[in-house]
């Protein structure tokens, strides 16, 4: 494939990634350029600004009014690139070899570039049904933006028909992913002199007794617990990812922080999975640490939840988007989508298929490539020409 294959898309791709839109930042930039893009086509244009009013979704629709129609759904924030080791400027893309390396170009800015090279023939084409464009912030920090997207959309008088969430697939067809709930927990002792330890609460032990004990439930659910044989991790799981505390080896630490969290298979009860975990805390931890000293303290705080996605294949939007991407088959995934949300929260028919290979996200030298391009491309095309049938 040459380099004046598909020249929109990278293009689009281009300007994408030099926006440097990590989820603390602002995306209004990003959002502009969409604006600037989308509206000379004649979308129709709604933007939603946060309470701060430094983010913002954006909703862009073609086609008839007031009749149900699909949504191409990506999100416009990307992770940080703090401590990687790239081997170009992230936010600015570069080609080698056909791959485009750059900050989103797999997760997800490839697939908005897509849309966007995409939305001409979207104007021009003669849709009987809407095409409608949804660009969120903070899906890397909880999902949370496209919240109001799914809240105005409910507003609507006529009811989607489907929701294909781009988020990269390597244009499988997704239709299940797992539910996610994170946690951190504040772990409060009493400091003292080491040589004393036992008269002291020591909130890097009890921190270290409550990791066990989720390590410990998390070997229970792999043995014992549900199993889906089509997810590429086939359980629930637990996981600590952080750990802080202390201050010498001689101090008994006062304190310790760690973050945690469960990504359930779409269906399992995670509420009762971590209620598991606050009452270990409550009748096991908190008792021997406040015999101790009344002042101990063991607090867990919920940081993110979004829900899990699980479509049937017998879905009428999984059954299309398999004809539009030209495959038989399906899969489910472990990481999280806004598709649950999607799904669960605003009642839409969800399928995730995108370009891109999702093990080359979050890292140093993310790249697409440009037959990952066309390929999306050629789905949008599929799907224009079946809205306008």
């Amino acid at each position: 494939m040459t380099t004046s294959d598909h020249p929109a898309s990278v293009d689009h791709l281009k300007a994408l990634v030099g926006f440097d839109t990590v989820s603390q930042r602002s995306n209004l930039a990003l959002i502009d350029y969409l604006e600037k893009t989308l509206s000379p086509l004649g979308a129709r244009l709604e933007r939603i600004t946060n309470d701060a009013g430094d983010k913002a979704n954006l909703i862009a629709s073609f086609g008839p009014v007031d009749v149900p129609g699909y949504v191409l759904s990506g999100h416009t924030d990307v992770v940080p690139v703090d401590g990687q080791a790239w081997a170009t400027d992230p936010f600015m893309l570069t080609e080698r070899d056909g791959k485009l390396f750059g900050r989103g170009a797999t997760d997800m800015k490839g697939f908005l570039a897509c849309c966007l090279a995409k939305a001409p023939q979207m104007a021009a084409a003669p849709l009987k049904v809407p095409l409608h464009l949804a660009f969120s912030y903070d899906e890397e920090v909880g999902c949370l933006g496209v919240r109001e997207i799914i809240a105005r959309m409910d507003e609507w008088t006529a009811p989607l028909l489907g929701c294909i969430v781009g988020e990269p697939t390597s244009m499988d067809v997704v239709t299940s992913h797992k539910a996610k709930c994170a946690f951190r927990a504040f772990v409060t002792g009493t400091p003292g002199h080491s040589s004393r330890a036992p008269h002291f609460v020591n909130a890097v032990d009890y921190a270290a007794e409550f990791i066990v004990e989720l390590r410990r439930l998390g070997r229970e659910i792999e043995n014992t617990g549900p199993r889906d044989p089509l997810f590429d991790v086939p359980f629930t799981t637990t996981h600590v990812g952080l750990i802080q505390g202390g201050e010498a080896l001689n101090i008994v630490p006062e304190h310790c922080h760690l973050e945690f969290e469960f990504r359930a298979l779409p269906n399992e009860d995670v509420d009762a999975i971590a209620d598991h975990m606050f009452r270990f805390v409550e009748t096991e931890l908190l008792p021997r640490m406040k015999a101790i000293s009344p002042e101990a303290d063991f607090r867990i705080e919920s940081t993110l939840a979004y829900p899990g996605l699980d479509s049937a294949p017998e879905d009428e939007i999984i059954i299309l988007a398999k004809r539009l991407a030209g495959r038989n088959d399906h899969r489910k995934v472990a990481y999280g989508t806004e598709g649950g949300r999607f799904s669960k929260t605003g009642g839409i028919p969800t399928v995730v298929c995108g370009p891109g290979d999702i093990n080359r996200a979050h890292k140093a030298d993310e790249f697409i490539t440009r037959d990952e391009l066309a390929a999306c491309e050629a789905f949008i095309d599929a799907l224009i020409a079946h809205a306008s049938d």
